[in-house]
């Protein structure tokens, strides 16, 4: 949002996205996101837009959310030489003036040479592949060298994509 050029502030929301699952990707993370808006705004007491996000995995044609032990991380960072990563990620954008909400999906798929056990390791170690969906983060410094392509755009891969969030946040201000 900083590189938007909007002051923001963030917020967690409390829900228990275990309980929100669905088979399809764009399905369950427009779902989250929406879930997450829901639960913001009964904490927004002034007007303001409010931007939820959620995003997945796929690889192999499986959702691949944070792993639930390095082991699990493991076998996710392993796979991504065989198959791409292909992000998901859903952006709800709400006025909270007029009620105005918008949401929508975009996709990136991230290409990866095969990554060496003990870069595997460091990454495990570091700890921040379990608070990431599929393990990894492309900004990590570490795994940067072993991105071979990307396809859409970074931000998206990051998590929040620049145009769709753009255009989402146009929909909700128009009167």
């Amino acid at each position: 949002m900083e590189s938007m050029g909007y002051a923001f502030e963030v917020m967690a929301s409390d829900i228990d996205e275990k309980k929100i699952r669905f088979d399809d990707p764009k399905k369950m993370t427009l779902a989250l996101a929406t879930a997450k808006a829901e639960n913001l705004l009964a904490k927004i007491k002034e007007p303001a837009i409010l931007i939820t996000t959620d995003l997945v995995v796929i690889c192999n044609n499986k959702i691949r959310e944070k792993p639930e032990n390095a082991e699990q991380a493991r076998e996710y960072l392993r796979d991504y030489a065989i198959y791409p990563a292909e992000t998901v990620g859903a952006v709800v954008v709400t006025n909270t003036a007029t009620g105005k909400q918008a949401g929508g999906v975009d996709i990136g798929k991230v290409y990866f040479s095969p990554i060496p056990e003990s870069v595997i390791e460091k990454l495990i170690l570091k700890g921040d592949v379990f608070d990431a969906a599929g393990s990894f983060m492309v900004e990590e410094p570490i795994l940067k060298n072993y991105i071979k392509r990307i396809e859409g755009e970074w931000e998206s891969v990051m998590g929040l994509p620049k145009s769709l969030t753009a255009r989402l946040l146009h929909e909700v201000m128009q009167r």
